[in-house]
């Protein structure tokens, strides 16, 4: 039987702690392969808790793919191949000083969205001009003002469980900028291998810079086996999840197979477009944050999130590719406004996106 301390969950709700004590026994090999878990019921009668908070936590695991479902039998741990389980990772943040800084979409709605709070944001908007004044008419440092990068950083941490240094993230205009700036970090001479179907745009922007793009073919959750085995990529652009057009999830066994590709001297690109709506409960494990070997480029926006209209988005750099940013990209002027990313840091610092968020993934649970 499964024995987990509930008490030390801290504010976590219990499903989902329960949901990552499962995950971390089945990384650790604690839990293997085809091995049975106890019944929804007897679990919850033996943790303490109702049956719906492990049902939820069950759902979780097997959306992830790290448990399945056998007719009649319950519930078995899947096969999967974490590259260094077991493997804590240090989290302290170092924030950046946040004074005198003297340095056709088919994934999108046109509709305007229904949901966005704008007495909330504008009145942000406002407190900001007039907080900060002519701090606002500087130029931005190229990778970004640290204010927002701070705020990014911290919410990551917080709500998605993602840690990286204010240093690492780099703000640009949107998700195409940035897919640019992956390209004149890792080099037009590369291979690109991007999913078939993918967003149009990722092969237009690569190509674009002069570079080469394999198109490998999708299966039920992820690029599929034997093309990734085969393929002449040195980088590779994935969507893990809901990649569009095809709505596919990756599995968490497809998952660590990506890592397990990129391990050496390749590259993932991680585009988490869409990621924050995740239902139920929180957001799948990025690759990211899987990643042990410093080979993973993540990449998110705020234009599904909040608006189409805020072109504005944020990389996170493996820190061995740092050095390499600022001698390829460095020199390169940030293309967001100071004003929005003012603005955008307040509204995360003040809690409203994450309200914003909960509110939206609320009422999504309500339409489903």
């Amino acid at each position: 039987m499964l024995t987990y301390n509930i008490e030390s969950r801290g504010r976590k709700p219990k499903y989902y702690f329960i949901y990552q004590m499962v995950r971390k026994d089945i990384e650790n090999g604690i839990l293997g392969k085809g091995q049975k878990l106890p019944s929804k019921r007897s679990l919850a009668e033996h943790l303490g808790v109702s049956l719906i908070t492990v049902e939820n936590a069950y759902q979780m695991l097997k959306d992830e793919g790290y448990i399945e479902p056998r007719e009649r039998s319950g519930y078995f741990v899947c096969e999967i191949h974490a590259i260094h389980p077991g493997r804590e990772k240090k989290h302290e943040l170092k924030m950046l000083p946040e004074t005198s800084e003297q340095t056709d979409d088919g994934r999108l709605s046109d509709n305007v969205p229904q949901n966005f709070p704008y007495s909330l944001y504008f009145k942000t908007v406002r407190g900001v001009i007039t907080e900060y004044g002519e701090e606002l008419l500087k130029k931005s440092p190229n990778e970004g003002c640290a204010i927002l990068r701070n705020s990014i950083a911290s919410y990551l941490l917080r709500y998605r469980g993602v840690f990286a240094q204010p240093e690492q993230i780099i703000i640009g205009s949107g998700a195409e900028h940035l897919y640019g700036t992956v390209v004149r970090i890792l080099g037009n001479d590369k291979i690109y291998g991007i999913e078939d179907p993918s967003y149009h745009q990722i092969r237009k922007v690569y190509e674009g810079t002069g570079a080469h793009c394999e198109l490998l073919s999708m299966g039920e959750d992820g690029i599929k086996s034997e093309l990734l085995e085969s393929t002449h990529a040195d980088v590779l652009h994935v969507t893990p999840f809901h990649s569009y057009p095809s709505g596919v999830t990756a599995s968490i066994a497809k998952r660590y197979e990506y890592l397990k590709w990129a391990s050496g001297e390749r590259f993932i690109v991680e585009d988490d477009f869409d990621s924050e709506f995740f239902m139920p409960g929180k957001p799948i494990q990025t690759l990211f944050m899987l990643d042990d070997s410093s080979s993973v480029i993540y990449i998110n926006t705020f234009s599904k999130s909040l608006s189409p209209s805020i072109r504005m988005g944020y990389m996170i750099l493996p820190e061995r590719l740092l050095e390499r940013y600022h001698e390829t990209s460095g020199g390169f002027s940030c293309t967001v406004p100071v004003l929005e990313q003012y603005a955008l840091a307040e509204f995360i610092n003040k809690g409203y996106f994450e309200q914003h968020l909960n509110r939206v993934r609320r009422q999504k649970k309500l339409e489903t």
